[in-house]
C-alpha cells in the first residue's frame, strides 16, 4: 500500500466461511459470549483485556455480544393482536464481502483473506485510530484499552485450522459451546454445506442489507410463538423430554427401589 491509499478488498475469495445464527433457537444464555472471551483471552495473540473488573467503572473488550429485545410481530388478519416475544440477538463481526472496515484502514492492518474470506486485524500494524470501528455499521469492532489496538471476531481462525484439536473442536468456540444449537459454522461458497442449506431452507437474512456490505453471516428469523399449535410445540420439545438414562440395574437398581420404600 503506497501513496496513502486505503486497504483494498479481494475481488473474490475461494471460500466464504461464516456463521448461521438461529434466532428461533437462541435462548440468550450468553454461553457463546463467555466461551469467546475465554478462548481469546487464554489462547489468541494478545489477550482481550478487562479494566477495573470489580468496581463501578469496569470496562472490557468483547468479540461477541448478545442483545435481547422485546418485539411485536406484525399483525395479520389471522392474528390481529400477536403476542410480543423476547428475541435474543447475538452479534459479532459478519465478515462482510464488501467490508468497509477494511477499505477505511490507513495502515493495511485490517484485511480480508482470499483463501476463506475471514476479515482479520494484523495487530502489529494497527495504530488504534478507530476508523474501522467508525466505518462498521454493526458495531462489531472494539478498541482493546490495554493493548491499544482494535479487536474483532476472527471466527477462531486459530481453532478451525488446528490439526492438534479433535475434529469436532475445529469450529469457532461460540459454535462449539452453544447449548441450544443456535450457531452453525460452514462455507457459504459451497451450496451443499450445512450453512448454505440452512439459510436456503429457513430464509436466512442479512443484517441491515441496506448498508450494502454483503455480510457473510446470516440470521434465521424467529417464528411467532403464539402461532404454533400444540403439536408443533410437542415436536420441538420431544428430544428434550427423552429420559437421560436407562432404568438402573444391579446394585443401583436395588438401591433405587429400596429408597423408594423409605
Amino acid at each position: 500500500m503506497e501513496g496513502g491509499q486505503m486497504t483494498t478488498l479481494p475481488e473474490n475469495t475461494t471460500r466464504k466461511l461464516g456463521l448461521v445464527i438461529d434466532l428461533d433457537t437462541c435462548v440468550g444464555c450468553h454461553a457463546c459470549v463467555i466461551s469467546c472471551k475465554g478462548w481469546n483471552t487464554e489462547n489468541y495473540g494478545a489477550p482481550l483485556s478487562d479494566q477495573n473488573a470489580y468496581d463501578g467503572a469496569a470496562s472490557g473488550t468483547f468479540l461477541n455480544r448478545v442483545h435481547s429485545y422485546e418485539v411485536q410481530p406484525l399483525a395479520t388478519s389471522a392474528m390481529p393482536h400477536p403476542a410480543a416475544q423476547l428475541v435474543h440477538f447475538p452479534k459479532s463481526c459478519l465478515h462482510c464481502e464488501d467490508a468497509p472496515c477494511v477499505t477505511v484502514c490507513p495502515t493495511g492492518a485490517s484485511y480480508k483473506r482470499v483463501e476463506d474470506g475471514i476479515v482479520l486485524v494484523n495487530e502489529s500494524d494497527c495504530i488504534g485510530c478507530g476508523l474501522c470501528a467508525w466505518a462498521c455499521p454493526y458495531g462489531a469492532r472494539e478498541l482493546d484499552a490495554a493493548e491499544g489496538v482494535m479487536k474483532k471476531c476472527t471466527l477462531c481462525v486459530d481453532r478451525i485450522y488446528n490439526d492438534n484439536l479433535p475434529e469436532e473442536d475445529r469450529v469457532p468456540a461460540c459454535v462449539r459451546t452453544c447449548p441450544a444449537g443456535a450457531r452453525h459454522f460452514g462455507d457459504f461458497a459451497d451450496p451443499e454445506s450445512n450453512v448454505s442449506k440452512l439459510s436456503a431452507e429457513r430464509g436466512g437474512m442479512d443484517l441491515m442489507p441496506e448498508q450494502g456490505t454483503k455480510p457473510v453471516n446470516k440470521y434465521l428469523p424467529p417464528r411467532p410463538k403464539d402461532q404454533m399449535d400444540q403439536s408443533e410445540q410437542i415436536d420441538i420439545l420431544a428430544p428434550f423430554l427423552e429420559p437421560v438414562m436407562e432404568e438402573p440395574k444391579g446394585f443401583l437398581g436395588w438401591l433405587d427401589k429400596a429408597l423408594e420404600k423409605i
